[in-house]
């Protein structure tokens, strides 16, 4: 398992560097198509696991699939206008398709994968093969 500390800082380098590559925020606005849920992966001794961010959907759009050592989370986020009679002056939620693929590790039983859908978070879990998993052999000593 890796350890990794990042440390935000905001030079003009990097804000340049991030709008060379992503466009700058009057961009991204004007991209209503930029729709990808944030996605935290994480690991212990037993398994793999993966939280989306998907607050406003219903687990009805919500698609995970595996194929061939791959897992796939897909769905759409649709627009609900709340108050029929208002009209919107900005509009910051994204709406749309999404679609996410991550090459599944050869540590990862594809047959034990789950997943829960709780207040806006997707928690896909996948259990790692039983012959991968650490374990402790006992040195006796003579």
């Amino acid at each position: 398992m890796t350890n990794i500390c990042v440390r935000p800082t905001r030079t003009w380098n990097m804000d340049r560097l991030f709008e060379d590559f992503f466009g700058s925020p009057a961009r991204w606005e004007a991209n209503e198509a930029a729709f990808s849920p944030r996605t935290d992966i994480q690991e212990d001794e037993n398994e793999l696991s993966l939280t989306f961010e998907l607050p406003g959907m219903d687990k009805g759009d919500i698609k995970v699939s595996v194929v061939d050592g791959v897992l796939s989370v897909s769905g759409e986020r649709k627009f609900k206008k709340e108050d029929k009679g208002a009209n919107y002056i900005r509009s910051e939620i994204r709406t749309g398709s999404f679609s996410r693929s991550f090459t599944l590790p050869d540590t990862v039983d594809a047959d034990k994968i789950s997943a829960d859908y709780k207040d806006g978070l997707l928690l896909v879990k996948m259990a790692k093969k039983e012959e991968v998993k650490p374990k402790e052999i006992e040195v006796k000593v003579k």
